[in-house]
C-alpha cells in the first residue's frame, strides 16, 4: 500500500496493520499517522518528517501493510 492508500483507509475507519496485527496504523489526536505496537503501546511515525525529502518514505516496507476487517 502507498502512503496515501494507508491514510485514506485509516480516515475511512478501516483497520490497517503493518507486518502483523500487533502493529496498527492510527491517527493520533494531533492528526499524525503512527504505527502503534499494541502489545506495549510504542509508536513510530508512519513516514518520514514532513517538509523533508523523507516525507513520502514509509517507515516500513509498503508491501507489509494490509487492511483487516
Amino acid at each position: 500500500m502507498t502512503k496515501q492508500e494507508i491514510i485514506n483507509a485509516v480516515n475511512e475507519g478501516k483497520n490497517v496493520f503493518c507486518g502483523n496485527t500487533a502493529y496498527k496504523v492510527i491517527k493520533d489526536n494531533k492528526g499524525q499517522f503512527m504505527i502503534e505496537y499494541l502489545n506495549g503501546k510504542h509508536y513510530i511515525g508512519l513516514h518520514g518528517l514532513e517538509g523533508t525529502q523523507y516525507e513520502n518514505v514509509l517507515n516500513a516496507d509498503e508491501n507489509d501493510f494490509f487492511i483487516q476487517d
